[in-house]
């Protein structure tokens, strides 16, 4: 493997992975927020009494989840220019349909959360009268996300690897400027080893981060 690995790309280049490195990190916090936040709205429309919010939400999750994240990624990227958004570039087009996309995933794994807590909580929350909606926030939704954090967990590793996405509309990712590398110094094994290693350093603390969740929930 040493005698593989050309050590010398990954010093010479270093300011380049780097700033690829970044961007990475960038578009994965940002889509890890919203697509939080949004996934937890969905999961709420999807129980929701309200039939409207309910088959909103439903159609939202079947559609996303059955095409291709790069599909909505060249949507969102062909399309925002002709619709005036000339602010949508590729990094934001990239991190709009990861976050849209992982939405997705996320809304089912709390869905299955809040469906997993006694249905007592709710009558309980609403007869001391709070609304649908606070005892949504305040009692159900904090016990389900207990209950989630292992399929989180891996919607958020899940999303962090998808984000390799933007480099096909040139999103200043890691991808993106590996491919950069890869064209100056016609290597492409070496150059690509050392992208897969940046990931590693984002993906592994996240994994035994999750792990540590699990065991401290559980005690």
């Amino acid at each position: 493997m040493e005698s593989l690995l050309q050590w010398n790309i990954l010093f010479e280049h270093w300011d380049t992975y780097m700033q690829g490195f970044g961007n990475t990190v960038k578009a994965s916090l940002i889509a890890l927020v919203a697509s939080f936040i949004l996934g937890a709205v969905i999961a709420v429309f999807r129980i929701s009494p309200v039939k409207p919010l309910n088959w909103f939400g439903a159609a939202y999750v079947e559609f996303l989840r059955n095409i291709p994240l790069l599909l909505i990624v060249l949507l969102i990227f062909l399309a925002g220019p002709n619709f005036g958004l000339s602010f949508i570039d590729g990094f934001v087009a990239g991190t709009l349909a990861l976050s849209i996309y992982t939405s997705a995933f996320i809304a089912e794994a709390i869905r299955a959360g809040i469906q997993a807590v006694p249905k007592g909580q709710m009558e309980a929350g609403r007869s001391s009268g709070l609304t649908y909606i606070q005892t949504m926030r305040y009692i159900i939704l904090p016990q389900a996300l207990r209950i989630v954090i292992p399929p989180l967990g891996n919607q958020f590793l899940n999303l962090v690897k998808n984000s390799s996405v933007l480099g096909v509309v040139a999103g200043l990712d890691l991808m993106y400027f590996g491919d950069i590398i890869s064209s100056q110094v016609f290597v492409t094994f070496s150059v690509y080893i050392f992208v897969a290693m940046f990931y590693l350093v984002l993906t592994i603390p996240i994994s035994f981060g999750v792990r540590y969740l699990e065991k401290r929930l559980a005690r």
